[in-house]
């Protein structure tokens, strides 16, 4: 995967003091919101910065528009200045392990058009695990002014999931696991089961058992029922875990891909939509 840094990579990257690199810590805990930040203040990667999954990568919450809306882009794009990143700096982005926090910053950075954006593999456990250090010290940058090129068409909303549905114009997948995509177990939301139409990829399926993402052969046999020429909407619950699948289904050479923000919990806000608990 392009969008992957190793440990040693970065490493090296560090000691060869590389100019122009900005390491974000995005460690988070869905069932503790303070945790990830309290993680950081005990100890991150040496010059990290953090980014809060509630705070900074996600909007305000309302009757529409799913659990972790999308921030206000501008908003979003003042803060990556004001940390420091600029429009040629290389980002290194981590969360605990391989795990979804990473990938939707990852993805929030391509859509308003950064380039040199990468995910530690293996996450701050890869790091420590290879014998690296870590700081409590805070991180101070210097402001930078960014200028973003929003990407707005990876993005697609409630009536235009519909409508392609509908009309068979494009395909939706489900990342959540399988128990919940099929209603058979949901811990957070009102309702249970999945968007109509939707197909079932669990986003944890794209990370090896040895907790490496998958590559090569094995992400293109993961894939092998969806066709290149499709337009894909990736899903989830809230629009977090889709991430991981998107930046799966870009290594695995798919072009047309799109994120659906609000996801499930976004569609079952509205009182007039169907939900469906057979498999697609």
């Amino acid at each position: 995967m392009t969008n992957l840094i190793s440990v040693n990579r970065l490493k090296n990257r560090m000691e060869n003091n590389q100019n122009n690199t900005v390491i974000i810590d995005v460690r988070f805990q869905l069932d503790d919101q303070d945790a990830g930040r309290k993680l950081y203040l005990k100890d991150h990667l040496p010059g990290a910065v953090y980014m809060d999954l509630n705070k900074d990568l996600s909007g305000r919450v309302e009757k529409h528009g799913g659990g972790h809306p999308l921030p206000d882009l501008k908003l979003f794009t003042a803060k990556i200045g004001n940390i420091g990143i600029d429009n040629h700096t290389t980002v290194v982005i981590y969360d605990q392990g391989n795990e979804m926090f990473a990938a939707r910053l990852w993805w929030l950075l391509e859509t308003i058009g950064h380039e040199k954006v990468y995910i530690l593999e293996g996450g701050y456990n890869g790091w420590v695990q290879a014998g690296n250090g870590v700081t409590d010290e805070l991180t101070r940058l210097e402001a930078k002014e960014y200028h973003a090129k929003v990407q707005s068409k990876r993005i697609v909303g409630m009536l235009e999931v519909k409508e392609k549905l509908k009309t068979n114009a494009a395909v939706l997948i489900d990342s959540r696991a399988r128990e919940r995509y099929l209603g058979e177990w949901e811990p957070m939301y009102s309702k249970a089961g999945h968007i109509p139409g939707a197909r079932n990829y669990y986003w944890k399926d794209v990370i090896s058992d040895g907790g490496i993402w998958r590559k090569g052969e094995a992400l293109q046999e993961h894939f092998s029922n969806l066709s290149k020429d499709d337009e894909i909407i990736v899903s989830c619950g809230s629009g977090v875990s889709a991430c991981p699948n998107i930046l799966a289904l870009k290594a695995a050479g798919f072009s047309n891909v799109k994120l659906y923000p609000g996801s499930f919990s976004d569609w079952i806000s509205y009182e007039e939509n169907d939900v469906e608990l057979e498999e697609n």
